[in-house]
């Protein structure tokens, strides 16, 4: 099962700006073997189908990470029970926890820096339509 850190920062930074909406970055990861991260960053950015994507193809833990990053508590606890603390680290982070950030900057992980704070910047400048809102 692959982690976010068992990827080269390159594609860690392709990601990075999928998340930030990109999508000639989203495209590259999605033709280039990186389909698990595409969808992530489009179920980062409130997009169901990729949700269903990482659920279907064995990828529950970016799902349970997206919506962790957010606000999720239920989701966080289950990064923290299937052991897969680097992830429920990094959406602390992605909520704007200090401490979370500061320790993957003292462990020289940037880059995940930058993905945490692509996440809340994208969280944060969400608004609410009721135009869509089902009834």
């Amino acid at each position: 099962m692959k982690q976010l850190y068992d990827y080269p920062v390159k594609i860690l930074l392709a990601f990075e700006m999928a998340v930030n909406g990109k999508h000639d970055f989203f495209k590259w990861l999605l033709q280039n073997g990186y389909p698990e991260l595409a969808a992530l960053s489009n179920a980062i950015r409130a997009d169901t189908s990729a949700i269903n994507w990482l659920l279907n193809n064995g990828y529950r833990h970016f799902a349970a990470f997206d919506a962790a990053s957010v606000d999720n508590d239920k989701a966080l606890e289950w990064l923290k029970r299937h052991n897969h603390h680097f992830l429920a680290l990094l959406a602390e982070a992605s909520r704007g926890n200090e401490k979370a950030i500061e320790w993957f900057n003292n462990q020289h992980l940037e880059i995940f820096v930058r993905i945490a704070r692509q996440i809340k910047n994208f969280a944060d400048n969400q608004t609410f339509d009721y135009h869509k809102n089902p009834l």
